[in-house]
């Protein structure tokens, strides 16, 4: 009979075991994690730290003050003629957003990501990406050299990498300190236009919505999150936190996508604002 065997059969023995175990291979490293995290925070914000992969954000705060942009999402809602009409607006997108450029000269102004699998599928097209700049969080920067133009963000990830029977997630207003996970990139791309001064944020493609017949994005490609069912709660959850921010602080987040289930966030019709912001831009010329 094996140890492990032998063990067993001593229950209690063998649940203060694996209690100590869990401890030993998750517990204690996620503690030095947060601990490393928090403390290079420290540094940087005190300017103690001297080698900053994170400095070249601080050019980007208050960029944008008192403007709106657009925050467009990969759902199945995105269509080739709604990215036509944002020629002419600031624009964040991300991830597979590439796959509509061989249809569209539309690019977006920003271009954020921060999912390593993704990141690799498509690592050539965004290294050849032309924007005005490309966010990448610092987790994938731990495992890939990324290019020099790129502007490297703090990533909290909060332990959303383990399972959790309870979903939380914060929401940061200053990105050169920390961008708070909120199971998607496109909770850090609000993080980020908020730092930069957006006081109007409209979502776009942001369906919230991930059905068993795994049409997800508006053009699927490899890669299926096995935890896809809990996607849209988990979502929701951190939405809460950036309404609750943007709330007091007299920013407002709209929701222009085209339907989906995103209910938070006030509903808005894209060809609207967008007709109003032409009239408002007649009017300044």
């Amino acid at each position: 009979m094996s140890i492990k065997n032998k063990l067993k059969q001593n229950k209690i023995t063998y649940f203060f075991i694996k209690k100590l175990r869990f401890i030993q291979l998750i517990t204690l490293p996620k503690l030095f994690n947060i601990f490393k995290f928090n403390l290079m925070k420290y540094l940087r914000l005190m300017g103690i730290s001297h080698v900053n992969q994170y400095k070249k954000l601080k050019l980007l705060k208050n960029k944008h003050v008192g403007e709106r942009c657009f925050i467009v999402g990969t759902g199945p809602s995105l269509t080739i003629e709604d990215l036509e009409k944002l020629h002419n607006e600031i624009t964040y997108s991300m991830n597979s957003i590439c796959l509509a450029f061989n249809e569209t000269n539309w690019r977006p102004t920003y271009y954020g990501i921060q999912d390593i699998g993704i990141y690799n599928q498509f690592e050539k097209e965004i290294e050849s990406l032309e924007v005005e700049c490309k966010f990448i969080s610092d987790f994938i920067v731990k495992q890939k050299k990324v290019s020099d133009d790129s502007f490297i963000y703090p990533h909290n990830i909060l332990s959303h990498d383990f399972p959790h029977k309870k979903y939380y997630s914060k929401f940061s207003g200053n990105a050169f300190a920390v961008v708070y996970d909120g199971y998607s990139i496109t909770y850090s791309m609000i993080q980020i236009a908020v730092y930069m001064g957006f006081k109007e944020i409209y979502l776009i493609g942001v369906d919230c919505n991930y059905p068993s017949n795994l049409n997800h994005h508006f053009r699927e490609y490899q890669g299926v999150d096995s935890t896809f069912l809990t996607a849209g709660e988990r979502m929701v959850v951190a939405y809460k936190e950036a309404k609750m921010f943007a709330d007091k602080n007299n920013i407002k987040i709209y929701n222009a996508t085209r339907g989906g289930m995103l209910e938070l966030f006030e509903r808005v019709n894209l060809d609207e604002v967008l007709f109003r912001g032409s009239l408002l831009q007649t009017k300044v010329e």
